[in-house]
Protein backbone atom coordinates (compact mmCIF):
# COMPACT_ATOMS: atom_id res chain seq x y z
CA UNK A 1 0.00 0.00 0.00
CA UNK A 2 2.78 2.20 0.43
CA UNK A 3 4.20 2.73 -2.82
CA UNK A 4 1.52 1.91 -5.01
CA UNK A 5 -0.37 5.14 -2.91
CA UNK A 6 2.51 7.45 -3.26
CA UNK A 7 1.57 10.18 -4.75
CA UNK A 8 -2.21 9.80 -4.70
CA UNK A 9 -4.94 11.77 -4.73
CA UNK A 10 -7.92 10.45 -2.97
CA UNK A 11 -11.28 12.19 -2.52
CA UNK A 12 -14.09 11.58 -0.77
CA UNK A 13 -17.47 13.10 -1.63
CA UNK A 14 -21.37 12.96 -1.69
CA UNK A 15 -24.25 14.77 -0.20
CA UNK A 16 -24.71 16.42 3.24
CA UNK A 17 -25.08 14.21 6.24
CA UNK A 18 -23.43 11.13 3.92
CA UNK A 19 -20.30 10.99 6.21
CA UNK A 20 -17.60 11.85 4.21
CA UNK A 21 -15.79 13.92 6.76
CA UNK A 22 -15.72 11.26 9.53
CA UNK A 23 -14.96 8.61 6.74
CA UNK A 24 -12.36 10.71 5.04
CA UNK A 25 -10.65 10.86 8.99
CA UNK A 26 -10.79 7.00 9.10
CA UNK A 27 -9.08 6.12 6.09
CA UNK A 28 -6.55 8.58 6.80
CA UNK A 29 -6.31 7.18 10.02
CA UNK A 30 -6.28 3.55 8.39
CA UNK A 31 -3.31 4.60 5.63
CA UNK A 32 -0.98 6.15 8.39
CA UNK A 33 -1.83 3.06 10.37
CA UNK A 34 -0.04 1.17 7.24
CA UNK A 35 2.84 3.37 6.99
CA UNK A 36 1.16 5.62 4.16
CA UNK A 37 2.82 9.44 4.53
CA UNK A 38 -0.42 10.65 4.26
CA UNK A 39 -2.32 14.48 4.19
CA UNK A 40 -5.56 15.71 4.47
CA UNK A 41 -6.78 19.01 4.01
CA UNK A 42 -10.68 20.90 4.20
CA UNK A 43 -12.07 21.99 0.67
CA UNK A 44 -13.44 25.15 0.92
CA UNK A 45 -10.57 26.30 3.29
CA UNK A 46 -7.40 24.52 4.23
CA UNK A 47 -5.11 27.85 3.64
CA UNK A 48 -5.87 31.74 5.14
CA UNK A 49 -7.44 32.81 2.15
CA UNK A 50 -9.28 29.55 1.59
CA UNK A 51 -11.00 29.75 5.74
CA UNK A 52 -12.14 32.98 4.61
CA UNK A 53 -13.87 32.31 1.42
CA UNK A 54 -15.18 29.88 3.67
CA UNK A 55 -16.73 31.89 6.25
CA UNK A 56 -18.52 33.74 3.28
CA UNK A 57 -20.04 30.55 0.98
CA UNK A 58 -21.37 29.09 4.22
CA UNK A 59 -22.45 31.62 6.18
CA UNK A 60 -26.59 31.49 6.74
CA UNK A 61 -26.86 35.29 6.57
CA UNK A 62 -25.89 35.06 2.60
CA UNK A 63 -28.83 34.07 1.54
CA UNK A 64 -29.00 35.91 -1.92
CA UNK A 65 -26.08 34.53 -3.21
CA UNK A 66 -26.09 33.51 -6.70
CA UNK A 67 -25.14 30.10 -8.05
CA UNK A 68 -22.18 31.44 -10.17
CA UNK A 69 -21.18 33.58 -6.80
CA UNK A 70 -20.83 30.40 -5.21
CA UNK A 71 -19.25 28.39 -8.00
CA UNK A 72 -16.63 31.04 -8.08
CA UNK A 73 -15.86 31.35 -4.66
CA UNK A 74 -15.55 27.82 -4.26
CA UNK A 75 -13.22 27.33 -7.00
CA UNK A 76 -10.65 30.36 -6.04
CA UNK A 77 -10.67 28.03 -2.43
CA UNK A 78 -9.53 25.20 -4.45
CA UNK A 79 -6.82 26.81 -6.76
CA UNK A 80 -5.51 28.01 -3.59
CA UNK A 81 -5.74 25.12 -1.62
CA UNK A 82 -3.71 23.68 -4.74
CA UNK A 83 -1.20 25.41 -5.05
CA UNK A 84 -0.64 25.87 -1.47
CA UNK A 85 -1.30 22.51 -0.32
CA UNK A 86 -2.03 19.57 -2.34
CA UNK A 87 0.36 20.20 -5.58
CA UNK A 88 3.33 20.02 -2.65
CA UNK A 89 2.26 17.35 -0.80
CA UNK A 90 1.72 15.06 -3.54
CA UNK A 91 5.10 16.27 -4.99
CA UNK A 92 6.98 14.85 -1.98
CA UNK A 93 5.39 11.69 -2.66
CA UNK A 94 2.16 11.78 -0.03
CA UNK A 95 -1.08 10.90 -0.61
CA UNK A 96 -3.69 13.59 -0.43
CA UNK A 97 -7.10 12.47 1.08
CA UNK A 98 -9.84 15.10 0.36
CA UNK A 99 -13.08 15.55 2.01
CA UNK A 100 -15.05 17.10 -1.38
CA UNK A 101 -13.57 18.42 -4.93
CA UNK A 102 -14.64 19.05 -7.88
CA UNK A 103 -17.56 16.41 -7.75
CA UNK A 104 -18.94 18.61 -5.33
CA UNK A 105 -19.38 21.78 -7.53
CA UNK A 106 -20.77 19.15 -10.10
CA UNK A 107 -23.63 17.59 -8.22
CA UNK A 108 -24.44 21.05 -6.03
CA UNK A 109 -23.40 24.23 -8.78
CA UNK A 110 -23.11 22.22 -11.86
CA UNK A 111 -26.24 19.55 -11.31
CA UNK A 112 -28.72 21.28 -8.46
CA UNK A 113 -27.95 24.70 -9.29
CA UNK A 114 -28.68 24.51 -12.84
CA UNK A 115 -25.22 26.05 -14.16
CA UNK A 116 -24.41 22.87 -16.09
CA UNK A 117 -21.90 20.14 -15.35
CA UNK A 118 -19.94 20.84 -18.50
CA UNK A 119 -19.78 24.66 -17.56
CA UNK A 120 -18.84 23.49 -14.18
CA UNK A 121 -15.96 21.24 -15.68
CA UNK A 122 -15.01 24.16 -18.33
CA UNK A 123 -14.29 26.77 -15.27
CA UNK A 124 -12.15 24.28 -13.45
CA UNK A 125 -9.91 23.54 -16.30
CA UNK A 126 -9.25 27.07 -16.81
CA UNK A 127 -8.69 27.50 -12.52
CA UNK A 128 -6.80 24.04 -11.63
CA UNK A 129 -3.56 22.29 -12.52
CA UNK A 130 -5.70 19.23 -11.97
CA UNK A 131 -8.93 18.54 -11.86
CA UNK A 132 -10.08 14.89 -11.04
CA UNK A 133 -8.51 12.86 -8.52
CA UNK A 134 -7.27 9.82 -8.99
CA UNK A 135 -9.87 8.14 -6.76
CA UNK A 136 -13.19 9.44 -6.15
CA UNK A 137 -15.37 7.66 -3.95
CA UNK A 138 -19.28 9.11 -3.80
CA UNK A 139 -20.94 7.93 -0.61
CA UNK A 140 -24.17 7.90 -1.79
CA UNK A 141 -27.63 8.32 0.82
CA UNK A 142 -30.94 9.64 0.63
CA UNK A 143 -32.19 12.75 1.82
CA UNK A 144 -34.37 11.66 4.56
CA UNK A 145 -31.38 9.48 6.03
CA UNK A 146 -29.09 12.15 5.65
CA UNK A 147 -31.12 14.80 7.38
CA UNK A 148 -31.73 12.65 10.46
CA UNK A 149 -27.72 12.57 11.09
CA UNK A 150 -27.48 16.09 11.12
CA UNK A 151 -28.78 17.68 14.36
CA UNK A 152 -25.85 20.58 14.55
CA UNK A 153 -26.69 23.69 13.32
CA UNK A 154 -27.12 23.77 9.54
CA UNK A 155 -24.90 26.08 7.29
CA UNK A 156 -26.02 27.89 4.12
CA UNK A 157 -26.04 25.37 1.99
CA UNK A 158 -27.17 22.67 4.11
CA UNK A 159 -30.18 24.76 4.59
CA UNK A 160 -31.57 24.78 0.68
CA UNK A 161 -34.50 22.28 1.19
CA UNK A 162 -35.27 18.85 0.64
CA UNK A 163 -35.59 19.23 -3.41
CA UNK A 164 -32.10 21.07 -3.57
CA UNK A 165 -30.73 18.41 -2.06
CA UNK A 166 -32.45 15.56 -3.87
CA UNK A 167 -31.14 16.95 -6.95
CA UNK A 168 -27.51 17.15 -4.89
CA UNK A 169 -28.00 13.40 -4.71
CA UNK A 170 -29.02 12.67 -8.43
CA UNK A 171 -26.07 14.91 -9.89
CA UNK A 172 -23.62 12.91 -8.05
CA UNK A 173 -25.27 9.66 -8.84
CA UNK A 174 -24.44 10.98 -12.80
CA UNK A 175 -20.72 11.55 -12.25
CA UNK A 176 -19.45 8.63 -13.57
CA UNK A 177 -19.74 9.48 -17.28
CA UNK A 178 -17.18 12.51 -16.16
CA UNK A 179 -14.39 10.62 -15.06
CA UNK A 180 -13.91 7.00 -15.04
CA UNK A 181 -12.11 6.96 -11.79
CA UNK A 182 -15.59 7.80 -9.76
CA UNK A 183 -17.45 5.05 -7.38
CA UNK A 184 -20.89 5.08 -6.09
CA UNK A 185 -21.10 3.30 -2.65
CA UNK A 186 -24.19 2.75 -0.09
CA UNK A 187 -23.43 5.13 2.49
CA UNK A 188 -26.54 3.86 4.72
CA UNK A 189 -25.12 1.14 6.11
CA UNK A 190 -23.22 2.12 10.07
CA UNK A 191 -19.97 4.00 10.25
CA UNK A 192 -17.72 0.38 10.22
CA UNK A 193 -19.36 -1.13 7.32
CA UNK A 194 -18.98 1.91 4.94
CA UNK A 195 -15.51 2.32 6.33
CA UNK A 196 -14.65 -1.31 5.24
CA UNK A 197 -16.26 -0.95 1.50
CA UNK A 198 -14.18 2.76 0.79
CA UNK A 199 -10.91 0.95 1.96
CA UNK A 200 -11.35 -1.84 -0.49
CA UNK A 201 -12.64 0.35 -2.98
CA UNK A 202 -8.71 2.68 -2.04
CA UNK A 203 -7.31 -0.84 -2.10
CA UNK A 204 -8.37 -1.37 -5.53
CA UNK A 205 -6.85 2.31 -6.37
CA UNK A 206 -4.89 1.80 -9.99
Amino acid sequence: MKEKLKGKFIVLDGPDGCGKTTQTLMVYDWLKDRGVDVATFRDPGGTAVGEKIREILLNPEHVVMDVRTELLLYMASRAQLWWEKIKPALSSGKCVVLDRWISSTCAYQGFAGDFGVANVIKIAEASLERVWPDLTVVLDIDVETAAKRMSRRLDRMEQKGAEYHKKVREGFGRLSKFDDNIIVIDATKDIEQVHQTVVETVRQIR
